[in-house]
């Protein structure tokens, strides 16, 4: 038996190169960051190995005339060999071997592959560079696509590195010092060296988290000028602050925005800087899935990036700033109630209905926001306690998507009814109702109808008169009493007749997925065949009762009107319970012209 061969894998170093080079990172402007990035932990580099005092500076020059872009720096340089060993080796960085022999916190790189950006914008790439081992040797590295390249011996510079990236044709726009600054100055906010862009220093105001001491009106002044400078689509209405806790390092800023919101809304953006660079601009989910009206700055040396730098892991540190969010986010709306009323009227009032869903997800702000927050109701945008306070400790909720019945009954009795199919209002209610007392009515239900309609006996013959003269196809009769009394009868459509309807419909096939037809199918071939609606005729109705007192008459007029009136009472209504309102109209004209023809 031949023993197994062993053979070390083969690198396609060409292959290899196109893949980190092409596809690691998502736009060129990366490139710009990367490298500002090597230049930074250059100098941290020579703040730890070299005695000789220094002053740290990072030089960004662009040429838009000669397509190039250069990143200098006062950092260690490098010598031939840590060229050989750590520049034009993938994977090998010296900043990981510093991180591991010094522990310091500021270094950003990790895992040697920033350089390789350089590749993907320019069509050829020149480094010079003097180490502050050998001050008086400079070397010149030159390469095309990083596969191949050139050292050379050069004039010796001052310690440092320059870096000159020939732009390639479709990148030559990073070339413009205008479109470079926002760039620059975005990446750069928070890196503690100096970083400028010619002569022009583009971080020079720290964030103000950093401010030692401040002024209670400046800081947040200043809180809201940073917040502007990040927010791309909404003016910030106040600030909140992020502070380390002893389960997260993170720090920062988050603000609410000054645009309109829905329950659905997602305008979170959350910019995360690891060790003073912008590492991910998107990083939303680090967010709550409530806080559709937040965005945020924010730092932390414990958040992991992936391999391009442009992500971040989803690890226990993740979870970590994810709570720590959640904390500081409840505190300061709370804080913002207390300290900063007409800051919170406008947060209430621009974020109504996203904040209605924050509250049934944090028991912290529900108590905050109980009372404050508004449901969308008949009688106008009203708190729980109010439409409480009305209708005898009860939210009567309407589940019809457009007005019916209950906006028709209900406008009478001058109670508000929730539009139960708004975002949150009926768990929102529900939830008042438990913790506060009271009771939430859903109206268009069995359970809801019982409470507004008591049923009244009446016997066999008048029912049957009611019957004949009331009825139209595909509804039935309920004899009732009910409030307001001047009210003589009221149609309310069977919910669950008018979803089987839906359901059955031809048209469903085309709107819901098979598998969920068919189980709706089995619920609704449950049902009996029933009503499409229900008439209510209230016994308590002077109208109803001189109906029945004329049985044997001609009540031919009194009928239509009635029975017109119930079709309005209906409203628009959808589904098997829709009502034909020209044909109303018209049947209820025709009556008064008989009635004053024959006056």
């Amino acid at each position: 038996m031949t023993e197994a061969e062993v053979r070390a894998t083969g690198v396609d170093i060409e292959g290899l190169m196109t893949v980190l080079g092409d596809h690691l990172y998502s736009t060129p402007t990366v490139a710009l960051r990367e490298l500002v990035q090597n230049a930074h932990d250059s100098c941290v580099r020579r703040r730890l190995e070299d005695p000789a005092p220094f002053v740290p500076r990072i030089t960004v020059l662009a040429d838009p005339q000669a397509h190039t872009l250069a990143i200098e720096d006062t950092g260690a340089g490098l010598t031939r060999d840590e060229i050989i060993r750590y520049l034009a080796t993938i994977g090998a960085g010296y900043t990981r071997k510093l991180r591991e022999t010094s522990a310091d916190p500021s270094l950003i790189g990790l895992f040697g592959l920033g350089f390789l950006s350089a590749f993907v914008v320019s069509e050829r790439t020149s480094l010079f560079t003097t180490s502050y081992q050998s001050p008086t040797e400079g070397w010149h590295y030159q390469s095309r696509n990083g596969e191949r390249y050139t050292l050379d011996p050069c004039a010796a510079r001052p310690v440092g590195t320059r870096v000159v990236l020939t732009l390639k044709e479709r990148f030559h726009a990073l070339a413009d010092p205008d479109a470079l600054r926002p760039i620059l100055a975005r990446y750069c906010a928070l890196l503690p060296l100096p970083v400028y862009l010619g002569d022009e220093r583009v971080n020079d105001a720290p964030p103000p988290w950093r401010e030692p001491d401040p002024h209670p009106v400046r800081h947040h002044r200043s809180c809201l000028a940073f917040a502007a400078r990040f927010e791309r689509r909404f003016e910030p209405i106040c600030t909140v602050p992020v502070v380390a806790t002893p389960g997260s390092d993170a720090q920062g800023l988050l603000w609410i925005q000054d645009g309109l919101t829905y329950g659905t809304s997602d305008n979170r953006n959350l910019s995360v800087f690891v060790r003073g660079m912008l590492l991910d601009d998107d990083a939303r989910e680090l967010l709550p899935s409530w806080a559709g009206f937040v965005g945020g700055v924010l730092e932390s040396a414990a958040l992991t990036p992936t391999a391009s730098r442009e992500d971040l892991q989803r690890d226990e540190a993740f979870r970590a700033v994810q709570r720590a969010l959640v904390d500081s986010l409840v505190k300061g709306l709370a804080e913002i109630a207390r300290q900063s009323p007409e800051a919170w009227r406008r947060v209430l009032s621009r974020h109504n209905e996203a904040l209605l869903g924050a509250a049934l997800c944090d028991d912290r702000l529900f108590t905050l926001l109980a009372d404050e927050l508004t449901l969308p109701t008949s009688e106008g945008d009203l708190p729980v306690r109010t439409v409480l306070d009305r209708s005898d400790r009860k939210v009567h909720v309407t589940l019809a998507r457009r007005g019916g019945f209950e906006e028709m009954l209900f406008r009478a009795l001058q109670v508000p009814i929730a539009a139960g199919t708004r975002y949150g209002v009926v768990p929102m209610a529900q939830r008042y109702c438990d913790r506060h007392g009271g009771t939430v009515v859903q109206l268009g239900t069995s359970d809801g109808d019982r409470q507004i309609f008591r049923r009244a006996e009446l016997d066999a013959p008048s029912r049957a008169f009611l019957a004949r003269e009331l009825l139209r196809p595909g509804q039935e009769l309920v004899p009732a009493r009910f409030a307001p009394a001047e009210v003589p009868l009221v149609v309310v459509p069977d919910r669950d007749a008018e979803l089987k309807h839906r359901i059955e419909s031809d048209a469903a096939d085309k709107r819901i997925a098979a598998g969920a037809l068919s189980l709706a199918r089995l619920y609704t071939g449950s049902l009996d065949a029933r009503a499409a609606a229900h008439l209510y005729v209230n016994l308590d109705s002077p109208a109803i009762r001189a109906l029945l007192a004329a049985q044997g008459r001609d009540v031919t007029a009194a009928v239509k009107l009635l029975r017109a009136l119930g079709a309005l009472m209906t409203g628009a209504g959808e589904g098997a319970g829709r009502v034909d309102l020209l044909t109303t109209l018209a049947e209820y004209g025709d009556t008064i012209c008989t009635l004053l023809r024959t006056a």
